[in-house]
């Protein structure tokens, strides 16, 4: 480091205490670089065992290392030694051609990193720069983070690679790209053709990305120049959409109208601002239409790509399988145990409770787990899986609403796995979109996809179901939902919620949080909505009230 310091003499730069060690700006080669010293170095101790052969170093990081380790990434990467900076890390084959692609295909330049104080083997930087395209620039700014790690084979602590590492909004397989968008912007209007826009609504940005994607080009506009994140494999299959980080121009946006209600969506955009990572999707029954959607967290549309389990709502979608094949009927007694065993799994309700000698619309009333796993030595591995896909329109990977969105998914599955889909837990997954349309399927009778974008601005198809349920069933599941939205676990929330109503309650276990997803799922009228609260608790008292308090708002 000799030659940095005689640099940094003779252009009489003043060193600068960083976090306890001293960063030192070398300039030269038209590039800015720093060094950290004082953080000793994190090559070969001298250490060598019996054998005369190198000790390979384990057991946590030192600071030093930790430091030494993001110092030679970082300033190999600020200074353009792409190579260099790519071998700090435990993945050159992935990092040199994204921090080759940060120069040549961001254009961007003049970058300074600036590391923060490091939390264990965690390092934060600041990142400065210019994006610089066909003499526009503009200025960029963000903060990024890199993990220090020790490779298994040698000891030797890199940076944990990922593409995160260069920009937070970039997954493993991502790029960044500067240059004439590829997909002009739009401008969204809601059903009275006002303006959607993030100002407006907090959550709607997941929503303006899917819009821009399908319908940029559609719908008429002209690309812009900008700075943007293009999805890979990784978040392609989450269904992610490609990403602005930077306008340099404007360009000509598109005009696509939604099926959005401004009001509603006003009114669900505040209620998810009441309870941290809750979603919330409001209906309309007799079309599918979209009203409102909205997420407390808005980075990732969970309403529309959620994949979660959905807990104990989902025994709307057993009950009708249950009472079709003759298992089970409304007025009817049925078992309702402390416990029952299927599959080598002890099965138990809430609380262990029991119902003795109470009818099929007592245990659904109040959620009795038992009730439904003690059908399934009844039942066929793939028979919940067929009422799913053929009646409730989910899990064929089909909708077309618009935007991405999961379709829910309830996989075949066998044994304890089995018993716990028919309560919404094993492998069955879903999301407040999902949920809604299974409570708008009661309500009509008849699945209609739901949709944000009407099919007649582009002559898309929208999903079929199969078959409906037969009639009898119907009466029987809305009786059975009715019910409890005035004497069940739903009630309590539904207090207030007047007309023709219907709902269930859900709690889903998820390993590692101590609180379940709470989960609600209702209709009234011409409505039907469905919310989930992560880490919340039980739904009737956590999405509960986010529902009703749309349903509320009349048809």
């Amino acid at each position: 480091m000799g030659n940095r310091r005689r640099v940094a003499e003779r252009r009489k730069t003043r060193p600068t205490v960083i976090g306890g060690m001293i960063a030192v700006v070398v300039v030269g080669a038209g590039a800015g670089a720093y060094a950290l010293y004082g953080g000793g170095a994190a090559a070969d101790d001298g250490t060598r065992a019996s054998d005369g052969k190198a000790k390979v170093k384990t057991g946590p990081l030192s600071r030093s290392e930790v430091t030494t380790t993001a110092r030679a990434f970082l300033t190999a990467w600020q200074s353009g030694k792409v190579a260099q900076a790519a071998a700090v890390t435990d993945d050159p084959s992935a990092a040199k051609p994204l921090l080759t692609g940060y120069t040549k295909d961001a254009h961007i330049k003049d970058v300074t990193l600036t590391p923060g104080k490091p939390a264990g083997d965690k390092v934060p930087f600041s990142v400065k720069g210019t994006v610089s395209y066909k003499g526009t620039d503009k200025p960029l700014a963000y903060d990024s983070a890199l993990t220090v790690t020790r490779r298994t084979a040698d000891g030797k602590p890199l940076v944990d690679w990922h593409s995160a590492v260069v920009h937070p909004d970039l997954k493993d397989g991502d790029e960044l790209v500067t240059g004439e968008a590829g997909t002009p912007p739009v401008k969204a209007l809601d059903r009275d053709g006002g303006e959607l826009t993030k100002a407006k609504y907090a959550s709607i940005g997941p929503i303006l990305d899917g819009l821009r994607e399908k319908y940029g080009k559609k719908a008429g506009g002209k690309a812009g120049i900008e700075l943007r994140v293009v999805r890979g494999e990784v978040a392609k299959a989450k269904d992610l959409s490609d990403k602005t980080l930077l306008e340099l121009s404007e360009g000509t946006p598109g005009t696509v109208r939604t099926t959005l209600d401004p009001a509603l969506q006003a009114a669900a955009e505040k209620q998810v601002g009441k309870k941290a990572r809750s979603s919330v999707v409001l209906l309309r029954v007799s079309t599918g239409e979209i009203l409102a959607a909205a997420n407390a967290s808005p980075g990732f549309n969970t309403a529309f790509q959620g994949s979660l389990a959905p807990g104990s709502t989902m025994k709307v979608i057993t009950s009708s399988l249950l009472i079709e094949k003759g298992l089970a009927s409304a007025d009817k007694k049925h078992p309702c145990p402390k416990y029952f065993t299927y599959g080598h799994w002890k099965f138990q309700n809430d609380d262990k409770f029991e119902i003795k000698n109470g009818t099929f619309k007592a245990s659904f009333a109040r959620s009795c787990n038992t009730a439904f796993i003690s059908q399934a030595p009844k039942l066929k591995d793939d028979d919940l899986t067929k009422e799913a896909q053929q009646v409730y329109g989910l899990g064929l990977n089909n909708w077309a609403i618009g935007v991405p969105t999961f379709d829910g998914s309830v996989p075949v599955q066998s044994a304890a796995q089995m018993g716990a889909s028919l309560i919404g837990q094993g492998g069955v997954r879903m999301n407040p979109l999902n949920m809604a349309s299974v409570s708008a399927t009661v309500k009509s009778g008849t699945f209609h996809q739901p949709y944000l974008v009407s099919p007649d601005v582009d002559g898309r198809k929208l999903a079929k179901a199969a078959r409906t349920m037969p009639e009898s069933t119907l009466s029987q599941l809305r009786e059975l939902m009715s019910y409890t939205a005035a004497y069940g676990t739903a009630a309590e929330a539904m207090a207030g919620v007047s007309g023709d109503v219907g709902a269930k309650t859900g709690s889903a276990e998820v390993d590692g949080q101590k609180k379940p997803n709470g989960w609600f799922t209702a209709y009234r009228g011409d409505l039907a909505a469905a919310g989930v609260v992560q880490q919340g608790g039980h739904g009737g008292s956590t999405a509960g009230p986010l529902v009703a308090a749309l349903l509320k708002m009349g048809d």
